[in-house]
């Protein structure tokens, strides 16, 4: 069933693959570029299929080249990690997440105590990094935590949490700032501004009030944590979602303004390359995150 598998082909197809790169993939394998590239003509020829388009600069992967390094890349990561378990010494589990600095700082920090109580011998590594890790490419990240938009169709979803956004502010002084005929509101400048902004236009709607025609004093932060530290400190309203101010309501130091009013908002997806899912460092923690996110998601 195995004999006829080429395995050093599909070891050099896995790293080409994931670094898009002949080169990075010899330097990884600590042989030459043309062992790759005769690894990589082989298999090709083996399988009577092409798996890379040859580029002016790197290479990319055909439909079927990722279809194959989908399989491929989940299997050697389960073979890692079973050999890792039977060594003497074997490696400490780990994990790496990459998510936005709100949602770590807000949610998946304070969280982790809960974690590590389960797993002490998992430890997890959060990216915070403003640059999209492209999952395919890294392999030093197992899990993204990502913001709503369109989850590609060649990666895992495992789960998801839903955000409702409301209105809140400083603890005895929110209903002060919100009698105001035009009350300073604090914004995010985020990536799509628009986005931010059409919120607040829809909570206003369904509030009732005419805040935004008035012209009103505006703070803008570009992370939502600095956002909520400035409600909190009094200095206005601000719009904020169910995901992130869950932690600082229950510390008291938000309050919500008129709670029934709530404008529903994107989706955190939990996304990973295929197989990955199965690495068991990383599927306690999407069984501990599954746990959390169903605990913590608001009614609808």
């Amino acid at each position: 069933m195995f004999a006829e598998l080429p395995l050093t082909a599909l070891r050099s197809f896995e790293a080409a693959a994931r670094l898009s790169s002949f080169k990075a993939a010899a330097e990884e394998l600590h042989v030459t570029p043309t062992a790759i590239s005769h690894q990589i003509r082989q298999l090709e020829s083996w399988l009577g299929r092409p798996l890379f388009q040859r580029q002016p600069r790197g290479v990319a992967l055909t439909d079927d080249g990722r279809r194959l390094f989908r399989d491929v890349h989940g299997a050697l990561l389960e073979v890692a990690q079973s050999v890792a378990a039977l060594r003497p010494r074997p490696d400490a589990g780990c994990l790496t997440v990459t998510t936005s600095t709100s949602f770590a700082a807000l949610w998946l920090v304070p969280r982790l105590g809960r974690f590590y109580v389960r797993h002490p011998d998992i430890a997890v590594r959060i990216d915070t990094s403003a640059q999209v890790v492209d999952l395919e490419q890294n392999a030093g990240v197992d899990l993204a935590i990502r913001y709503g938009g369109a989850v590609p169709a060649r990666l895992h979803r495992h789960g998801g949490l839903r955000e409702f956004f409301g209105v809140y502010g400083a603890p005895g002084r929110t209903q002060a700032e919100a009698a105001k005929s035009s009350p300073t509101l604090i914004s995010v400048e985020w990536g799509d501004s628009q986005l931010y902004c059409r919120t607040w236009e829809a909570w206003c709607e369904r509030a009732g009030v005419d805040w935004l025609q008035r012209a009103p004093t505006v703070r803008a932060y570009d992370e939502e944590h600095y956002a909520m530290y400035a409600a909190g400190a009094g200095q206005g309203l601000v719009l904020a979602s169910s995901v992130v101010v869950a932690g600082n309501l229950a510390r008291g130091l938000l309050e919500a303004y008129r709670p029934e009013i709530a404008v529903l908002g994107e989706t955190y997806h939990v996304l990973c390359v295929p197989g990955r899912e199965r690495h068991p460092p990383v599927r306690a923690f999407l069984a501990w995150l599954d746990e959390e996110m169903e605990a913590s998601e608001p009614a609808s």
